[in-house]
């Protein structure tokens, strides 16, 4: 018996290397990136084939059917949402609305929390398709001014009227 050689892990299947952590995927920390952090994906939106484009705050503050154009985009990646979904988007819908309305030395830090809920609501709820919008929440909160704001939640509300 000694002279056999048995594997190690007989009938598992092989995982590949690990990292010196012991985890399956070899070559060190990723830090958090497969959970939440989509981290800086270019103009592809993070999908392999290149899916979609980011969507552009002058365009959309200048051309409202560059807005509806972009409304529908979102919608069409976000078929297949159930009622529970639909009402977090209305949620967050409001909550954008509100934050329009509060105080202009305000509206900035509401923007900023608005844009972790909806990191949130994406991560939460598997809505890979709103990406864009977070990436353009991003631009309107850098930019600070209140027509980004009021083009942000025109476009929001597109999107929610159009995915009823």
């Amino acid at each position: 018996m000694a002279d056999e050689q048995k594997p190690k892990h007989e009938g598992r299947p092989d995982r590949g290397p690990r990292d010196p952590g012991g985890r399956p995927g070899g070559g060190g920390r990723d830090h958090g990136r497969d959970r939440g952090d989509r981290g800086d994906r270019g103009d592809r939106g993070g999908r392999p084939d290149g899916g979609f484009s980011e969507i552009d705050l002058d365009k959309l503050i200048g051309d409202p059917l560059y807005l509806d154009n972009q409304a529908h985009l979102v919608v069409a990646r976000l078929r297949d949402m159930d009622s529970g979904t639909k009402s977090q988007l209305r949620r967050f819908y409001n909550a954008v609305r509100r934050a329009c309305r509060t105080a202009e030395t305000d509206r900035q830090h509401e923007f900023v929390m608005l844009r972790a809920r909806l990191a949130y609501t994406i991560a939460r709820h598997s809505l890979r398709g709103m990406d864009s919008l977070e990436r353009l929440l991003l631009q309107v909160t850098r930019k600070n001014e209140t027509r980004g704001y009021e083009r942000f939640r025109d476009l929001f509300e597109a999107i929610v009227a159009y995915n009823e």
